[in-house]
């Protein structure tokens, strides 16, 4: 059993504390047969000498869980080429991880020490390799630190912003081989809780395969051949193109995933087969994950439905919605060999629609940077008939807020101008000076075109074409005509980022459970993927340089909380900011929340287990199935 380190913060040593406990002697390793012949041929070391000197012991039992066996094939299908990076999604190994209570707890790390947010010392554990039997260690974070993020060539904007606090960057040092220490002059709160996340930012790379690409360390005329293999235009080029470590494309890439991508180039069927150095066994010496492969098939997303219906899917829930739940559950009771589980959603709104306050057109910016018109937009929308038409009331109708089971829910913030009154929306336009009509009672807008309010879609969900024709007819009621348009995703983020979308639909904060430890900058301008205010963002996150600096007060109040937060030294003061701004987005209605909680379709297939039947189906904290750790899951009989 690790030892807990002596200088950490309260909520951290109560997090370490909590965690499973390992036994007193790790057991004797198993060694598999997937890679059995490997290593009878000499090609691969035994399993003893695979696994870390201390590797993470997973305690199914306290879990309520089954000891598995190995072997098998899981399918599963993604609907783009670019979404096989759901399996470093799925495959969660992170740094830092949540647990199924969203505990925070060492994963690839042996322990992690906080002194006052300041300094953080990151342990590593001995013998710890990649995927390809390289040795993981801080060696793998001073590459990252020194040779790709501080390089001008391979990071022209620098390091990623988490590690910035006010403007400054962290000392970076590797005192030996398993210690890595960010230490900051000011307080970053956040920083365990960013290597958790479902995309982590991956402050290390495999710098023994890597090196291979770098100038530092290859001459940049040994690499012209490479250069010109891979159709770019430079030996920084050529290495972007080889450390996609989150991308998961390239397949000489070494990883540390429960699964390694097996398959080169573009394919319809991805295969990904599991690492021989995976850092994870269960406390009988058995090697996670238990599954040997994983397939991934890129189809339709209009056939997602109909070929889980058809049993060719083990595990599924990305690209299925609520309405495929009458087909799926057919499937399932005509002999299908598959069962359809229902979990939450972890999204703070099922469905929202956002303003965009910085919308380059003169007369409309003004009209939706005026909260009584965003006020009206949401009294106006009948949520009963939406629930009731698209989730057989199975969804909880309101504003866009955070979820029960965070310790910030307020029923008062869900229910904030969200229950229907056409008369009280009407009488808000009408102070808005929107009070000339067409013959049709349309609105007319200062320079004399109807009110048209244009809101655009990635076209990817049905119902949410379906909740916005219920509101067009509510809009209708209230003199506002809406216009539809379904776009591309990345068309629609870049016209949104460019300030040329009037409002957008999307789901609502993909964390809808935050905790007291989870930062909330997401509730402040600091990023452009809050389709609210984009160009506030981006000034953020360009220092200044893109985008505009937010002129409204209560956005500059939210700054002040989120770094009330950040310099917050108690958990009373970071809940205290976390309310006060939950409180503004309820009053202020920067996004039009629908419904919430709506349930999410999971097709399991009958043999395999240890995927729970309640489970929270959630980006960020979570990782869809990551937070569930799908390397536990296996087939009964090892076989897929």
């Amino acid at each position: 059993m690790f030892e807990i380190p002596k200088k950490i913060t309260a909520a951290l040593a109560a997090a370490l504390l909590s965690a499973p406990l390992m036994a007193s002697a790790t057991p004797v390793a198993q060694e598999g047969a997937f890679w059995g012949s490997e290593v009878n041929a000499g090609h691969l070391p035994p399993i003893s000498e695979r696994l870390p000197d201390t590797p993470l012991v997973v305690d199914l039992t306290s879990k309520g869980r089954e000891f598995g066996i190995q072997g098998g094939t899981l399918n599963t299908m993604v609907s783009r080429s670019k979404d096989i990076r759901q399996m470093v999604v799925y495959g969660y190994a992170r740094l830092m991880g949540y647990d199924e209570n969203y505990n925070l707890k060492p994963d690839l790390l042996l322990a992690a020490e906080n002194e006052n947010n300041l300094r953080y010392t990151l342990r590593l554990r001995p013998g710890h390799h990649w995927s390809n039997g390289a040795p993981f260690t801080s060696e793998d974070f001073r590459y990252w630190w020194s040779d790709v993020a501080n390089h001008p060539e391979l990071s022209p904007a620098g390091p990623p912003d988490f590690l910035r606090v006010n403007g400054k960057l962290p000392s970076v040092t590797f005192p030996d081989d398993t210690t890595v220490v960010f230490e900051w002059a000011s307080p970053n709160p956040q920083f365990l809780q960013v290597l958790a996340q479902a995309r982590p930012p991956f402050i290390y790379r495999p710098s023994a395969y890597l090196k291979k690409f770098h100038a530092t360390y290859t001459p940049p005329e040994d690499l012209e051949d490479e250069v010109n293999h891979a159709r770019v235009k430079s030996w920084a080029a050529l290495h972007n193109k080889r450390d996609n470590m989150y991308k998961f494309d390239n397949h000489e890439l070494p990883t540390l995933q429960p699964w390694m991508n097996a398959s080169s180039g573009k394919k319809i069927r991805h295969q990904f087969v599991r690492n021989p150095f995976y850092h994870r066994i269960d406390s009988k010496g058995v090697q996670l994950p238990y599954i040997d492969t994983v397939e991934m098939e890129i189809v339709s997303g209009g056939l997602i439905a109909a070929k889980s219906n058809a049993g060719e899917a083990d595990l599924q829930a990305r690209g299925l919605g609520f309405r495929d739940i009458p087909i799926l559950r057919k499937g399932e009771a005509d002999g299908g060999n598959y069962k359809t589980l229902l979990w939450g959603s972890g999204a703070a709104s099922q469905i929202a629609i956002y303003p965009n306050l910085n919308v380059a057109d003169p007369v409309w910016k003004p009209i939706l940077r005026d909260v009584r018109v965003r006020r009206a937009l949401s009294l106006a929308i009948n949520r009963r008939a939406i629930n009731k038409a698209l989730y057989f009331k199975l969804a909880k109708p309101g504003a866009m807020t955070v979820l029960e089971k965070s310790p910030f829910f307020d029923a008062k913030m869900r229910a904030a101008w969200a229950k229907q009154d056409i008369a009280r929306a009407n009488a808000l336009l009408d102070e808005a000076g929107l009070t000339q009509r067409d013959a049709y009672g349309i609105r007319i807008l200062p320079d004399g075109r109807k009110m048209e309010l244009v809101v655009e879609t990635a076209g990817e969900r049905q119902e949410v074409e379906n909740a916005l024709q219920i509101i067009s007819d509510d809009w209708h009621d209230i003199g506002v005509k809406m216009v539809m348009r379904p776009l591309d995703r990345d068309i629609l983020r870049n016209r949104v980022f460019s300030g040329t979308t009037m409002a957008s639909v999307w789901y609502g904060w993909d964390n809808g459970l935050p905790q007291t430890y989870t930062s909330p900058a997401y509730l402040a301008p600091t990023d452009q993927v809050f389709l609210a205010w984009p160009k506030w963002g981006q000034h953020y996150q360009t220092g200044g340089d893109v985008g505009e600096a937010p002129d409204m007060p209560e956005a500059k109040r939210l700054m002040e909380l989120m770094h009330d937060w950040e310099r917050a030294t108690t958990d009373e003061a970071r809940a205290k900011a976390w309310h006060e701004m939950l409180k503004i987005h309820a009053d202020q209605v920067y996004a039009i929340g629908l419904v919430a909680n709506a349930p999410q379709p999971v097709v399991v297939n009958k043999r395999l287990r240890n995927v729970p039947k309640k489970g929270m189906w959630t980006w960020d904290p979570g990782a869809h199935f990551g937070i569930h750790r799908m390397d536990e899951f296996f087939f009964e009989g090892g076989k897929g």
